[in-house]
């Protein structure tokens, strides 16, 4: 079920009816019978692997902090575990929708592990309080770090190393048989679990209590809104607001439609409009120009900004609409003048968890210019592989950490990197053609690729021929549209000035981006690039 789909419309509007007419227990309820539905139409099995990383992780904040389960907590725990699991395992909830009861075959292997697994976790839940509090703490911590980084592992990464053993052993003189497991990518999984692991990590170094009622802590896992593609909330942002009765008021839902409407119009118009011109370079025959290269670089950068942040910016209108604020991902990230300003700005629960999971822990800048380097380019690559297991993930992780070393070796950890109005838009610019080669990397097909395309770009070859296809009209029309807001944004506050606006400005604008959304409703569909992650 797409944001961008008829389906998720009137999904939206059939929650937000009974969300609206209920109690805040109901609504918490509703709202996780919602979000499991919703990530169910992807497929149900997967559902498992969202309701494991909750069992496990409820479990040990309560073991860090508690140290023991009580039996009511465990009975909820059961109770939510006996009712979801063979939905999640059985029922493929599609059909289902469509009042047609479908059981799912292939999910007894998939039930007995989840069964296995259950079991096991409660005979560690009743042996753990006899262990020492500190041991406890770290035993109960490391495992559940251990769980769900082992699945997503699993499942991101198996058929790499298994390609990649596979490619070291031919290019050795082996001869490596060719085995993949095929394993299908659940949707969301990255980010769900290090939200959940956020959770256990704060609980662990004291920032919050653990949480005692799994309806409030299995919505925050799960809640549909940032599940499938962020952004990654913290538990000490979003926990408080689920577990706390909500209203919404008229500036917040005018707010939430506009942000809506504007992620609408950055996926449908933009991200849709110009992807066939970018597939035409990056997925086409090579031997591509210099130009073909360059523009089709260019206008990646312009789609998968309006792909990824109108993702989230649909995601934070839903929730608040719901009365459910959620962190912005993204402030204006190309307007960046250096590549610490740019992750400022660029993906920032992603960003900001890294700074503070990984980087900080291995030391940040504490032990010297080494060192710092050293951590620099530890998170940065890890950030890349992140996004996906292939060889151009890790290269653009590893240019970013390059750009964060190199800039700090000549500016120190000053910001900063010129003064005055010309000098910041001068280094804007180059910074964002820094950013383009990243994303060549990003982008590309495959390593071989991104040597012709770098030779290409470097020699200039194809002169000024050129064979890429143009941009839809939607996206002509939206980009100026979406350049002036983003100026606006990054001068003093665009929703800010949305809604101190006049009736009749809102209105204009409104009826200019929905002008553009609904000449954008033309394009071919596109999945959300970072479904795949």
């Amino acid at each position: 079920m797409n944001f961008d789909s008829l389906a998720y419309l009137a999904f939206l509007a059939s929650v937000y009816v009974l969300y609206r007419a209920l109690t805040l227990h109901g609504q918490n309820l509703g709202l996780l019978v919602a979000s499991l539905l919703f990530y169910g139409c992807w497929d149900s099995r997967f559902l498992l692997l969202i309701l494991s990383s909750t069992a496990l992780h409820f479990c040990a904040g309560l073991l860090i902090d508690r140290g023991r389960i009580t039996r009511q907590e465990a009975a909820r725990v059961g109770l939510f575990l006996a009712i979801c699991a063979p939905l999640s395992a059985l029922v493929d909830w599609r059909q289902l929708i469509c009042g047609r009861l479908v059981l799912i075959t292939t999910a007894a292997w998939p039930l007995a592990i989840f069964c296995l697994a259950v079991a096991l976790g409660g005979a560690a839940c009743l042996w753990l309080p006899k262990v020492c509090k500190a041991r406890r703490r770290l035993i109960s911590l490391v495992a559940s770090l251990s769980g769900s980084l082992g699945i997503l592992a699993f499942f991101k990464y198996a058929d790499f190393m298994v390609g990649s053993a596979g490619d070291l052993i031919n290019v050795m003189g082996g001869h490596a048989v060719e085995w993949h497991l095929d394993i299908v990518l659940p949707v969301g999984i990255s980010f769900y679990t290090f939200q959940t692991m956020g959770y256990t990590i704060d609980v662990y170094r004291g920032k919050l209590s653990a949480s005692d009622r799994i309806v409030p802590f299995a919505l925050f896992v799960a809640y549909f809104p940032q599940l499938v593609a962020g952004p990654i909330e913290r538990a000490t942002h979003l926990l408080p607001i689920l577990s706390r009765a909500r209203s919404v008021s008229w500036s917040q839902s005018v707010e939430g439609v506009y942000l809506i409407v504007f992620g609408l119009f950055k996926k449908v118009a933009i991200a849709n409009g110009v992807a066939p011109a970018v597939n035409s370079v990056y997925s086409g025959s090579s031997n591509s120009s210099a130009i073909d290269i360059a523009m089709a670089t260019v206008l990646f950068a312009i789609q998968i900004l309006c792909d990824f942040s109108g993702y989230s910016d649909i995601a934070r209108g839903t929730s608040r609409i719901l009365g459910i604020e959620l962190m912005r991902n993204f402030r204006v990230p190309y307007m960046a003048r250096n590549p610490g300003d740019f992750w400022r700005r660029w993906h920032i629960s992603l960003s900001s968890w890294f700074r503070d999971y990984l980087y900080i822990p291995l030391g940040g800048n504490r032990g010297g210019a080494l060192s710092t380097y050293r951590n620099l380019a530890i998170t940065m690559v890890l950030a890349g592989l992140w996004h996906g297991a292939a060889w151009n993930f890790l290269l653009w992780g590893a240019f970013h950490g390059a750009l964060l070393c190199l800039h700090r070796l000549m500016f120190g950890s000053s910001n900063e990197t010129s003064s005055g109005l010309l000098s910041h838009g001068l280094a804007a610019i180059g910074f964002f053609f820094l950013a383009c080669y990243g994303w060549l990397l990003f982008r590309a097909e495959s390593l071989s690729q991104i040597v012709e395309f770098t030779t290409a770009l470097a020699t200039g070859a194809g002169s000024l021929s050129h064979q890429i296809s143009m941009p839809k009209l939607a996206a002509v029309l939206g980009i100026p549209l979406l350049v002036a807001v983003e100026v606006m944004d990054y001068r003093q506050g665009i929703r800010s000035v949305y809604l101190r606006a006049s009736p009749m400005q809102r209105g204009l604008f409104l009826a200019t981006t929905l002008f553009v959304l609904l000449v954008g409703t033309g394009n071919a569909p596109q999945q959300f690039i970072y479904f795949q992650f």
